[in-house]
């Protein structure tokens, strides 16, 4: 059943157009991922859905039964309230519900009057109903689930009674998003929910998130999380929609082909085109009344032909080449049972690191364990309380900081860059702009003015500009599009120095390190792999270590465990088939659905009440099928 509709719909500010022809259709029950590049008007469009925003033309349709949240990545709340207390106001009705079974508990605890019987009979009456009520809405685990949401998104039972008004930015982003969840809407719109989220708190929404009964658009540039939630893709680009069916990594497969089979289409009619202008011009060069004739004839022909529109192509940064002005020694840096702490509270202790020459490696850890810290006492801008840390011969570090703290806010963009590399000429200056998507008058414009991810490509060209041989990165691709993303790991895949970095970006830790350390109070712990081997080590930690079983065991013992452990690998295979075809049988229906979703937005469709019911009918049958498979396919994982 389609709860949620777009048809043409179209918003400009002014002559700049941000949406144009916007039209599809979401499900209930759909995990949609809303991705592209920034500016694109992914937020505006969720504005656009939840009323905080017009539109100029179009058509929009969203269920009146159902109900909608909205956590938009700039929203922060600013209540006197504790964390605690704030959570309550979701239940205000539960509350209210207690107080009044509680106001009854004491009426009823009254000395019974005989001459009152009917009085009593009422609140004994009044107690039954109200208690079933209660129960019924959730009034004996509502305060369970709150404790959940908040544990599960990063707060400590310490912090439950903190005001939210003298909380960081980024912890009332996640108080909201704890209340949005409790809420539980119908639709939950969600613009990068995972900003703020350490790696286990992300973990734990992903979860949260996969199981949720409602319909669920995500917008986010984490392609490991799309991946995770889900089942299919709108991208949104140069102002237009398209569609695909399934999450990000299925969408990029779609999309190249797509891509391939437009091109082709377009490149073909451009020839066409040519050839009969050619045509064209050759009968006008006759100059003759009948050959003039027949090239009119020809152009209005042409004139009249459908012009197909070339590909959408996204619009990366280029020329991104991380380089080195020196060669560093083999021992970048060590450090020895390193100690910190603040106002006599340990923040860690016992922490050894290592790094050699080339090595790609990630620090992970939970929110406020002390990643930044180390960062700043690597490059000297704190004092450790104990310990060692020393860099090696010839390292020249190059510091990326996710705040931003860097950047002059009252300079121009090309100010900011010319300033710190005063010896480079105008046109290089202008061109590694240009390569960052800054050009025209837009290198004017100042720092104050521009968006987190702008901030963060200036960071970047200043950083490659640098030309240092040891790369601190802390939260790199955070306020980065997607492409821009892609664009950062391949300069990394090809950087010749050594990279430290601090991320929750699970695919940019898949792509761009080869060893993780662990960060806790009590020091490091190292995985020598990417994310998905750090996962898998954590979940099973033997999975990669050798083990000499068969050690004093008989031949016969060893034959029966080589059969058992065959057995058991052709029982596993014979899963994998089956999710496998489970998994093309889910793509074929997706296809369909989608299908029968244009159809849906057919005029010869939608206004016959026939067959938009026989089309809407198949849509239902056909999500229904696809749900099931959904369950089959989680149960064999």
């Amino acid at each position: 059943m389609i709860v949620l509709s777009c048809k043409n719909i179209h918003k400009s500010y002014g002559i700049k157009i941000i949406l144009e022809d916007i039209t599809f259709n979401i499900n209930e029950g759909d995990r949609v991922g809303l991705i592209g590049p920034n500016g694109a008007g992914k937020s505006t469009l969720f504005d656009i859905l939840t009323n905080k925003s017009s539109y100029d033309n179009g058509d929009l349709y969203i269920d009146k039964s159902k109900t909608l949240g909205y956590l938009t990545q700039h929203l922060s709340l600013n209540s006197s309230n504790t964390i605690y207390d704030e959570m309550y106001t979701v239940f205000e009705d539960l509350v209210n519900l207690e107080k009044r079974l509680s106001k009854l508990e004491s009426l009823m605890n009254e000395p019974y009057d005989l001459h009152n019987e009917d009085y009593h009979n009422k609140l004994i009456d009044d107690y039954t109903t109200l208690s079933e009520l209660y129960t019924n809405r959730g009034g004996y685990t509502y305060k369970a689930e709150i404790s959940k949401v908040l544990k599960g998104l990063g707060f400590s039972e310490d912090e439950y009674s903190r005001p939210i008004n003298v909380l960081s930015g980024g912890k009332k982003t996640r108080v909201a998003l704890c209340k949005l969840l409790l809420t539980r809407p119908d639709i939950l719109l969600l613009d990068e929910p995972t900003n703020h989220l350490d790696l286990d708190a992300i973990e734990w929404l992903e979860d949260y998130l996969k199981v949720y009964k409602g319909t669920v658009i995500i917008i986010s540039h984490d392609r490991y999380f799309l991946d995770a939630i889900t089942h299919s893709t709108i991208e949104l680009i140069n102002g237009h929609v398209n569609h695909y069916g399934g999450n990000y990594t299925k969408y990029l497969e779609l999309k190249k082909k797509n891509y391939e089979v437009q091109l082709k289409a377009y490149n073909i009619q451009q020839m066409e085109i040519k050839k009969q202008e050619q045509i064209i011009e050759k009968y006008r060069s006759f100059n003759r009344e009948k050959s003039i004739k027949a090239a009119e004839s020809r152009e209005k022909m042409l004139n009249k032909l459908e012009r197909i529109a070339p590909p959408d192509k996204d619009k990366k940064i280029k020329n991104v080449i991380f380089e080195t002005q020196l060669n560093s020694g083999n021992d970048v840096l060590h450090i020895e049972d390193l100690c910190k702490s603040f106002n006599n509270e340990l923040l860690f202790e016992n922490l050894n690191l290592e790094i050699k020459k080339g090595e790609r490696t990630a620090i992970i850890g939970e929110n406020g364990c002390g990643k930044t810290t180390l960062f700043k006492i690597i490059m000297g801008k704190l004092k450790e309380d104990y310990g060692i840390c020393t860099l090696g011969k010839n390292v020249t570090i190059g510091y990326y900081d996710q705040e931003q703290s860097d950047l002059n806010p009252e300079k121009t963009i090309i100010d900011e860059v010319w300033d710190k590399f005063p010896k480079l000429t105008a046109t290089e200056i202008r061109n590694s702009l240009a390569s960052f998507l800054f050009t025209g008058d837009e290198v004017f414009k100042k720092i104050s003015s521009l968006s987190g991810g702008e901030k963060c490509r200036i960071n970047l060209l200043k950083l490659i500009l640098s030309k240092s041989n040891f790369l601190l990165l802390d939260e790199p691709t955070n306020h980065l599009d997607i492409t821009s993303r892609e664009a950062l790991e391949e300069a990394l895949s090809n950087y010749n120095g050594t990279l430290l970095v601090i991320s929750h970006d699970r695919y940019f830790l898949n792509k761009s390190v080869s060893k993780i350390y662990e960060l806790s109070k009590n020091g490091m712990k190292e995985y020598l792999g990417n994310y998905s081997y750090y996962v898998e080590k954590k979940t099973n930690p033997l999975r990669f270590e050798r083990q000499e079983k068969d050690a004093g065991k008989t031949k016969t013992q060893i034959q029966h465990e080589k059969k058992k452990k065959k057995d058991l690998e052709k029982v596993k295979n014979e899963e994998k088939a089956k999710v496998k075809h489970i998994e093309e049988e889910i793509s074929k229906l997706e296809d369909s659905l989608l299908k029968l979703q244009e159809k849906l937005c057919l005029e010869e469709v939608y206004s016959d009440s026939k067959k938009s019911s026989e089309i809407n009918k198949k849509v239902l049958d056909t999500q229904n099928k696809i749900d099931t498979l959904y369950s089959m396919w989680e149960k064999m994982l």
